[in-house]
């Protein structure tokens, strides 16, 4: 066998991968539209909404409910919420396909991602029925299993990733539960964005190894390198956008005054008074409800500065790269996507500023950090020196 052969693998394999590629941009970018059109706690309990599969239509339909008690019902947000969890759980099952075509050769390969699987799925009717501790036990033992088979595993049949891939979107299950009944403690909000993106940069690796399309270049691993700390900038500023978001901080320079300079200036003044200690507390016990914000304004001005100051770094440091990827053979077609994307990046985040937030250009901007995490990615899962 030689350096790049593998075992073959299913031949829908690759299809089902790049299918659920796109299922989970679309799911990301769904989850921004509830996050940002403030319905995140639109259904107050987890996994059902009010009680039901779906969701309420009528007041009266969620009256019966205990839910009703932490949160009145809004019927033009709760599908939102809920139609989120239906993708979310599409999109498992398809992850869950993917894991067992990978591992199927393994021996007990389809026992032990089924085992796990049964321990989450047992864990959640016990966490409705209020077994919060044995829940969390269950759902933890089958995480462990799935990165115990990840461990021992190879990956020349990409069943290590694609069982690793399993555990992200089995914690990001979790991830979704404690943003609920946290009541959108920030820390999880942020959390839950960096996991939606970790889930894509999984199937993304794995779809583009399954079709093994390479790109070779002598100066593979220089470019390699370039790429690497581009994709570490990145994870950074797509965090603090998720810090942002989580703490109500997007209109924290006056956004929705048009009389303040509030870009590129904040609140009129280039430097304003700024509590990055506050700001960027990460933990505050839990009870607290955390919609529209708890923190005060040089709290917020603190955490939205941090956000422009990574930006500029950032952008600054792809429009590098990107200039150098044009001047490779091969890649000028990338580096030019890479340019054009910051660029849109960039403008879409001014306007979220001077604008006041609207909705679709705030969909729009988490949009963009995925795309920027497609072309790098996709060129790091591609490159590699000639044999």
């Amino acid at each position: 066998m030689t350096a790049h052969a593998r075992p073959a693998l299913h031949r829908n394999f690759h299809r089902l991968a790049w299918f659920a590629l796109i299922m989970t941009a679309s799911t990301i970018l769904f989850g921004a539209f509830v996050r940002l059109s403030d319905a995140g706690l639109s259904c107050p309990d987890w996994p059902t909404c009010y009680g039901k599969v779906t969701w309420p239509q009528t007041h009266a339909e969620a009256a019966t409910h205990a839910a009703i008690e932490i949160r009145p019902l809004e019927t033009h947000k709760a599908w939102r919420e809920q139609v989120h969890r239906f993708l979310a759980g599409a999109l498992g099952l398809e992850v869950l396909t993917l894991a067992l075509l990978a591992a199927r050769r393994r021996r007990h390969g389809a026992a032990q991602i089924l085992g796990a699987c049964a321990l989450v799925g047992i864990a959640i009717p016990m966490y409705m029925m209020g077994h919060h501790g044995a829940a969390s036990v269950l759902a933890f033992g089958g995480e462990a299993i799935l990165l115990l088979a990840a461990w021992r595993w190879s990956n020349t049949d990409l069943a290590r990733t694609a069982v690793l891939t399993l555990a992200v979107i089995v914690f990001q299950a979790i991830l979704g539960m404690w943003t609920v009944t946290w009541l959108l403690k920030p820390i999880v909000v942020m959390a839950h964005l960096l996991g939606g993106m970790a889930l894509f940069s999984c199937l993304l690796w794995l779809a583009w190894k399954s079709i093994h399309v390479p790109i070779t270049l002598v100066q593979a691993d220089t470019v390699k390198r370039w790429l690497g700390v581009g994709v570490a900038l990145l994870i950074a500023q797509i965090a603090l956008g998720g810090w942002v978001s989580a703490n109500y901080a997007a209109l924290a320079c006056g956004g929705s005054s048009m009389s303040v300079d509030n870009f590129p200036k904040c609140v009129g003044q280039w430097w304003p008074a700024q509590d990055y200690a506050e700001g960027f507390t990460l933990w505050r016990g839990i009870g607290v409800d955390y919609e529209g914000g708890i923190l005060d304004g040089a709290s917020r001005i603190a955490i939205q500065m941090a956000h422009r100051i990574v930006a500029v770094l950032l952008a600054v440091y792809l429009w590098v790269v990107s200039w150098r990827l044009i001047r490779v053979p091969g890649l000028r077609g990338w580096g030019s996507a890479l340019a054009l994307l910051v660029a849109v990046q960039v403008c879409l985040g001014i306007f979220n500023v001077k604008l006041a937030v609207p909705l679709a250009v705030a969909v729009a901007h988490v949009g963009g950090a995925v795309a920027l995490l497609f072309v790098l990615l996709s060129l790091l899962a591609r490159l590699r020196r000639p044999e």
